[in-house]
């Protein structure tokens, strides 16, 4: 078990956690994940001396005698664009370190994505990324050479390390932005909890039609802790709940809302899933409490 303390040790190398989380989800899979998205045969072309040989065709060598090879539309066989709200809430719960074992919202999401992102890698796809919060913090266009897939590591470490602030958020705001930014037909796949969307849920899926306007494919990862913000789970005596992004504070007894707060939860989880069925958006329940294979398997079995 990988247990740090923040500020105290430098956190362990993101790209080899990703690969635990690959390693961990696929196991036992035979699939090859995103195996819709192959780049699309064209032609054959005469083999050039010095060139790869990967791609000769060899049955059309026996018929032929000669080495072709296969042209392919593109060499790149998928562009995906990754985007990860930062806002204060998805640092719940709040941790004093790192644990594989016990992640908050925006470790489980950076984990995610940095385990789809080493997949991709070894795929040769382009991959893009996006990080919002109170502002639009990090923007970097879809490539697929070694550099930039670590300078987005790098990145994504860098949200593990840092301390938790008040910032709020309003995705669909940024949504917009980064749906300008995306020209070419990419796979864009988001990580939130959408907690500020009970007030915007209008403007959140203009924007993510917005995000399908050019025939993106979007996939909603809608992460949340399903002990507390789900089934609010906690023992019944006065407690003080306090907001982490405006700073409110309520004093309670649990047992006196929850009947009515679990059934309010389950009603606006059941409208965001019906908006995302009518939008044609692939809407994933990302609970933090499952780890990673009941939430990444059936996403890439799917693909």
């Amino acid at each position: 078990m990988i247990k740090l303390q923040k500020n105290n040790y430098q956190l362990p190398n993101l790209e080899l956690l990703a690969k635990q989380v690959v390693e961990g989800t696929l196991v036992g899979l035979h699939k090859s994940p995103f195996h819709g998205y192959s780049a699309e045969f064209m032609e054959h072309k005469i083999y050039a001396p010095g060139e790869s040989t990967k791609f000769i065709d060899w049955k059309l060598f026996g018929k032929t005698d000669k080495l072709y090879t296969k042209k392919f539309e593109d060499e790149t066989n998928l562009r995906a664009h990754f985007i990860i709200d930062n806002s204060s809430s998805m640092h719940y719960p709040l941790r004093d370190g790192f644990d594989m074992a016990h992640l908050n919202k925006i470790q489980f999401s950076v984990l995610a994505t940095a385990g789809l992102m080493e997949i991709l890698k070894k795929q040769r796809d382009a991959i893009g990324l996006s990080i919002y919060a109170d502002t639009y913090e990090f923007y970097a266009k879809e490539k697929n050479n070694p550099k930039h897939h670590r300078l987005l590591l790098h990145r994504l470490e860098q949200i593990l390390n840092e301390t938790n602030r008040q910032k709020t958020t309003e995705t669909y705001k940024y949504l917009h932005e980064i749906a300008e930014n995306i020209h070419r037909r990419s796979l864009i796949v988001l990580f939130t909890d959408l907690w500020e969307v009970r007030k915007n849920k209008t403007e959140l899926f203009e924007a993510l039609r917005h995000l399908k306007y050019n025939k993106h494919q979007v996939l909603l990862f809608h992460v949340f802790d399903s002990k507390t913000e789900y089934n609010f789970d906690f023992p019944n005596k006065a407690t003080k709940f306090v907001d982490i992004e405006h700073g409110t504070q309520l004093n309670i007894y649990p047992e006196q809302i929850k009947d009515a707060y679990e059934q309010a939860v389950a009603d606006y989880f059941k409208q965001i899933k019906e908006s995302c069925y009518k939008y044609q958006i692939d809407y994933i329940p990302a609970d933090i409490n499952l780890g990673f294979k009941p939430v990444l398997v059936p996403f890439l079995l799917a693909k």
